[in-house]
């Protein structure tokens, strides 16, 4: 009963803390993530009041927040929007990785750490968080925006490169023969393709299994589905977040209107809850002796995942406002930099590689909601004063906008 009694007190005070900084966020109409992270940093080890009875419901609680979350995403778009994203998007995949994976693994080396170190640390900078920008283009009201469904290909890329990454990784760092490893690796890809399958041909079909006219038996049904496919997912090694996605996807018209309406309020309860289980786990202690190396990746990467979303957006064809934002909103890591490091560790690899990641997805995380609102806006205002033209008497002209600048590029492009 005490026990109980504690974890009842501990819960509420954190869900009351959330929602007075949530409220507080709103009023500098600023992203809310950042001090959900400082709270879990505040509740977490190390921290300044450490929690005990409700730590373990609330990491099951933040488990549920990014597949509600990529949920609510994929609701956002058809079967189709996928397929054709994907096809259209591949080479910025490839331009991702290249970009992003080689600063943290040439680090890896360059600190001695050896070639499967370097394999991680490449993972952990390559992956960006889909749960934080998730957050980010909700909050920000992108979720309609031109550049969005770019920002969206790469981060369903980067989830399913992961069905890949993930077995190989943990054939390296456990030091299992190559068969073992092929045979993981089967399995991983062999259920992603089957779950892409089922969403792109038989999206209807689920729709219309799924449909109800009572809200209630609605709810139950598409989150019991979401949370068994992810489930189902994660238990061969392919990432829950792509199960949850590719139901959001298969579902379409009056279904998936009725389940963002009645699963929104459940996304933000839990969505709050994954980023404070995410600052509970990080021991404030442990990161000012690798500050200094995190940091320094972490303006390196920041910088490369604006150019990858640059690019990407460029290449789709959109204006340079949204290619600007769709590089900003790239930035943040999380939750698959963190699973990836803690797979090394748990094995030993380098002693130094946990604290290190903690930190570098810290740093991004914390960094990525700025990125997001402010990379456009700042790049616009440079560009008009560099390409303000000088008038004869040496003095920069006032004119506020070139002849053929995009007034803008909000077009709004999501599920009809």
């Amino acid at each position: 009963m005490h026990s109980s009694t504690v974890f009842l007190i501990e819960f509420g005070a954190i869900i009351l803390a959330l929602g007075l900084l949530g409220r507080f966020a709103g009023r500098l109409r600023f992203s809310p993530i950042p001090l959900y992270l400082l709270a879990g940093l505040a509740f977490g080890r190390g921290g300044l009041l450490p929690l005990g009875a409700s730590e373990e419901f609330i990491a099951v609680g933040a488990e549920i927040g990014v597949i509600l979350l990529l949920l609510m995403l994929g609701l956002e778009y058809t079967a189709s929007d996928l397929v054709t994203n994907l096809k259209a998007h591949y080479p910025a995949g490839v331009v991702d990785c290249v970009l992003n994976a080689l600063p943290g693994a040439a680090l890896a080396l360059l600190l001695g750490w050896g070639p499967v170190a370097a394999v991680v640390l490449a993972g952990v900078t390559w992956i960006s968080s889909s749960g934080v920008i998730a957050k980010i283009l909700g909050d920000l009201g992108r979720i309609g925006n031109r550049e969005t469904p770019v920002v969206l290909s790469i981060l369903v890329l980067e989830d399913l490169s992961m069905a890949v990454y993930l077995p190989i990784l943990t054939a390296l760092v456990a030091g299992i023969g190559l068969a073992a490893g092929g045979v993981t690796l089967a399995i991983a890809l062999g259920a992603a393709s089957l779950v892409l399958v089922l969403a792109v041909r038989y999206g209807r079909h689920i729709s219309r299994f799924v449909s109800s006219d009572d809200p209630e038996k609605l709810l139950l049904v598409v989150l019991g589905l979401t949370l068994l496919i992810a489930g189902l997912a994660q238990q061969v090694q392919v990432s829950a977040a792509v199960g949850a996605f590719l139901v959001g996807i298969a579902l379409s018209g009056e279904v998936a209107e009725g389940a963002y309406s009645l699963l929104a309020p459940l996304r933000d309860l839990f969505a709050a809850v994954f980023f404070v289980f995410f600052g509970l786990n990080t021991d404030p202690a442990s990161i000012p002796p690798v500050l200094l190396p995190a940091l320094g990746l972490a303006v390196v990467t920041a910088l490369t995942k604006i150019a990858t979303g640059y690019w990407a957006a460029g290449r789709a064809g959109v204006g340079p406002r949204a290619r600007w934002r769709a590089g900003g909103t790239l930035v943040a890591r999380g939750e698959f930099s963190i699973v990836i490091a803690g797979l090394a560790v748990t094995d030993g690899i380098e002693p130094s590689l946990g604290p290190l990641a903690t930190a570098y997805v810290l740093i991004l995380v914390l960094l990525g909601p700025l990125t997001a609102r402010y990379t456009e806006p700042a790049a616009s205002r440079l560009s008009r004063r560099l390409r303000r033209p000088v008038p004869a008497n040496g003095k920069a002209g006032t004119s506020g906008r070139e002849p053929h600048e995009p007034l803008d590029d909000q077009d709004s492009v999501g599920r009809a």
